[in-house]
């Protein structure tokens, strides 16, 4: 009489074949050290054939997995490595240092990002049985975190590369393995987080919406108390969670924001530093280099220049 449910030998065989196919699938689609944004909505595919230091980036809501090597993500004073047994999943825009750990040309680190909708976890959340879980987060509150791969999880995310090679289907298919993963997440150890975030109402709720504003008028002057009541909090509340979640202060993460906007001016529109500074909020020409050197660890022409020489034909990290 056949076993009723695997046993661990063959769950761990299941799980290394799904591994082995999304990094042999992953390997084709994409080529050198860069990112490559798929033709799925949110899906961007990383490879990267030499271990790299850590590097400024700002990560968006999102899952992430190296089926293949090592890599980690730095934030305050804690570090995140994350790989194919472990996938790492930000339930906010969180700044972060992103770091390549293992990687060779013979065995690049190969994965992908995956962003997620808060929409459609409010909408699963809502669903009868889903809004209560066992999943705890051990009283870390934080909008970061790691959680552990299992097959369950990874087989929709083969599904969803495969479609890469059958675009027709991308329309029509896509969604339903997108709901799929928002479902396997929710109701993994990690569900708590998610569901701190997307469950209107709770302060993580909240924290997600002055975010949200932040990216929208990053350039224009930020008063507390006027956020504060945006999201319904008292500014001392928002100032505690914020900082919670993001482990930045508003400001700061405004001051993030700014600066990454005028690299990106810079770099991929020909943006000078004073224009660029004027663009996204800065009045004063030196306090813009200043803060923008403090950042990134020199001066705005000096640093677009090294970007080009470092990091031609590359996009930003994961």
């Amino acid at each position: 009489m056949p076993e009723k449910y695997p046993s661990k030998l063959s769950d761990v065989a299941v799980f290394e074949n799904l591994r082995t196919l999304l990094a042999e699938n992953i390997a084709r689609h994409t080529v050198g050290n860069r990112d490559i944004q798929s033709a799925i909505t949110g899906l961007t595919l990383f490879r990267r054939e030499t271990p790299m230091p850590p590097t400024l980036c700002l990560v968006e809501t999102s899952i992430v997995l190296a089926v293949q090597g090592e890599k980690q993500m730095l934030v305050a004073e804690k570090s995140y490595p994350y790989n194919a047994e472990r996938f790492l999943i930000t339930s906010l825009d969180i700044p972060a240092n992103s770091q390549v750990l293992k990687a060779s040309q013979d065995k690049p680190c190969l994965g992908f990002a995956f962003r997620l909708d808060l929409r459609i976890m409010a909408e699963l959340i809502a669903q009868e049985g889903l809004s209560q879980s066992d999943s705890c987060l051990d009283g870390d509150t934080s909008g970061i975190g790691l959680g552990t791969m299992t097959s369950e999880l990874l087989e929709p995310f083969k599904r969803m590369i495969d479609l890469l090679d059958e675009p027709q289907s991308i329309p029509v298919l896509a969604p339903l393995i997108e709901r799929e993963i928002h479902y396997r997440l929710i109701q993994s150890e990690q569900g708590a987080r998610l569901r701190n975030i997307a469950s209107v109402g709770s302060q993580g709720h909240r924290i997600a919406r002055a975010i949200s504003w932040l990216k929208t008028h990053y350039s224009q002057v930020l008063r507390i108390e006027e956020l504060a009541a945006y999201v319904q909090m008292s500014p001392s509340s928002l100032y505690q969670h914020f900082r919670q979640l993001t482990a930045l202060s508003p400001l700061q993460y405004q001051k993030l924001l700014r600066l990454n906007e005028a690299r990106r001016l810079m770099f991929s529109e020909g943006m000078n530093a004073a224009s660029a500074g004027f663009q996204v909020g800065y009045e004063s020409p030196s306090q813009f280099s200043r803060e923008y050197t403090n950042l990134f660890g020199a001066p705005p022409r000096r640093d677009i220049e090294a970007l080009r020489r470092k990091f031609f034909g590359q996009s930003g990290e994961m």
